[in-house]
């Protein structure tokens, strides 16, 4: 691993570092640049990602190839409705000595994709939830660490929604980002077809070595950040909540839950990501508001009023971010 001089030569070395992962992934995928870089900011911002999207929208596909050129271990666990959470975290087998030994499940990785994380129930879907928040499991008793760095990027599918448990809003709340992968357009439609219909199969370089990683991450945390930038994230952070002191006029009326403080601290953390994959040394408001859509996303709840008026979360969160 590279050392460097300042934390601003390290900067500017991450910002390399990240045009030349996304070159890699573009091997791969066609289009979809906000997801990439959301994902990315996740991945250093020590977040999670919960990806909304259609089948065939190559959701795995992103996952694996961000993987690959990290260097990093993956895991694919298919959640169902018969999963358990050993078949998760793993399980204590009775060994040929007659002692019990740990078995590791597969959320011993450093990439996890959670394949329709709502299609399995709630003491299930806790499991996963618990590594993600602890970074470590308990099985009888005993602590096991999870290896560093550890991602997890969770999808639901949103059209499908019989036999599912949703995921409740505190749940939910462990997830830095919720992100919604659109369809292609016409052109990247047609590029993905001749990239994926012939014999061809790219070759995909690593990028960054797991101890790289968890420098990036350490260094996004020393960024430092202007009072007025803080100060804007935890107002934009109050409007969402209804009926307080600093309530917009908007959540008072369409909104019956608001964001909490993790929606704050992501905030500040994901704007500090985004200034630096930009080439800025540190933050300001144009940072946060860059990433507060799928921040603010799946922590705001609306109340009938707005569903009968076809008044969407987005539309809510375009409303708060118009007053600087």
């Amino acid at each position: 691993m590279e050392h460097y001089k300042t934390d601003v030569e390290a900067i500017d070395a991450f910002g390399e570092k990240v045009k030349i992962l996304r070159a890699e992934i573009a091997k791969v995928m066609v289009g979809q640049d906000d997801v990439i870089e959301n994902v990315i900011i996740s991945i250093f911002s020590h977040g999670h990602v919960l990806l909304v999207g259609v089948p065939g929208l190559a959701k795995t596909l992103l996952v694996n190839t961000i993987s690959r050129v990290l260097g990093l271990s993956y895991s694919r666990i298919q959640f169902t409705p018969d999963l358990m959470p050993s078949d998760i975290i793993g399980t204590e087998i009775l060994d040929q000595s007659r002692s019990f030994k740990f078995n590791k499940g597969p959320v011993f990785a450093n990439i996890i994709l959670a394949d329709e994380i709502n299609r399995t129930p709630p003491k299930t879907q806790s499991a996963l939830l618990e590594a993600m928040q602890e970074k470590a499991i308990t099985v009888a008793g005993r602590s096991y660490r999870l290896d560093e760095p550890f991602f997890v990027l969770a999808t639901q599918n949103p059209i499908e929604q019989e036999g599912t448990y949703p995921l409740p809003e505190a749940q939910l709340d462990r997830f830095m980002f919720n992100i919604w992968l659109d369809y292609p357009s016409f052109e990247e439609e047609v590029n993905v077809v001749k990239t994926t219909t012939t014999t061809y199969v790219p070759e995909l370089k690593v990028v960054l070595s797991d101890q790289e990683i968890l420098y990036f991450q350490n260094l996004i945390r020393k960024i430092p950040v202007p009072d007025n930038v803080y100060e804007y994230a935890v107002r934009l952070a109050s409007k969402t909540r209804p009926h307080r002191p600093d309530s917009h006029p908007w959540a008072n009326e369409y909104l019956t839950w608001g964001a909490g403080p993790r929606a704050s601290q992501y905030l500040v953390i994901g704007a500090k990501c985004h200034a630096a994959i930009h080439g800025k040394y540190s933050p300001d408001i144009e940072d946060v508001r860059k990433v507060a859509v799928a921040i603010l996303r799946h922590r705001i709840v609306r109340n009938y009023k707005a569903e009968a008026a076809g008044i969407s979360i987005e539309n809510i969160i375009d409303e708060f971010l118009k007053e600087k």
